[in-house]
């Protein structure tokens, strides 16, 4: 598992530099990424060598999830709030370096030139890819799994098991 401060800064924890399948010994199976992150966390609460540990998402499935429609009104809006986006950052640096330190000229320049050309760009895309027949929806895709192994080395696999057993038999089945 990675956290936010993990890096080349930090100690490198056992990662290996290059893809590779992991090792060990499953002592978990779960439905769910959440489920399998609630077994390890109770792993590390037990005092369990939780640097021994892996999950690892088996049968991955990439999963399209349909959104909406597109539109010219949503590519022309969308065009145009990304490029306001831009043009205010544009016009904002202008200002920064322009002679008149009152005169908001640049700033409303650089929004408008950005809301101009982001809906401008965002036309010509959708354009085309409405002549070569591309699709027309809008979708979110993510890359799930059928099940999260939770995976140990062999040493420790025996005590793994046990602990996660117990934690799933709920809180009458718990230690600590």
């Amino acid at each position: 598992m990675t956290g936010a401060f993990s890096g080349p800064g930090r100690a490198n924890q056992g990662l290996p530099k290059v893809p590779t399948p992991p090792t060990g010994w499953p002592i978990g199976s779960y439905n769910t990424y959440q489920e399998a992150r609630s077994a390890v966390q109770h792993l590390a609460t037990s005092e369990f060598p939780v640097e021994d540990v892996t999950i690892v998402g088996v049968d991955l499935m990439l999963v399209e999830r349909v959104i909406g429609r597109l539109s010219w009104p949503k590519v022309l809006g969308t065009g145009a709030l990304s490029g306001a986006w831009f043009g205010l950052f544009v016009g904002l640096l202008l200002g920064l370096f322009s002679q008149q330190q009152t005169s908001f000229a640049p700033i409303l320049v650089g929004l408008v030139a950005g809301v101009v050309f982001g809906m401008v760009f965002a036309a010509v895309g959708f354009a085309t890819t409405r002549r070569g027949g591309g699709m027309q929806i809008t979708s979110a895709t993510q890359l799930v799994a059928g099940r999260y192994d939770v995976l140990t080395q062999p040493r420790n696999a025996e005590r793994g098991r046990d602990l996660l057993a117990k934690f799933a038999m709920g809180p009458s089945g718990r230690t600590g």
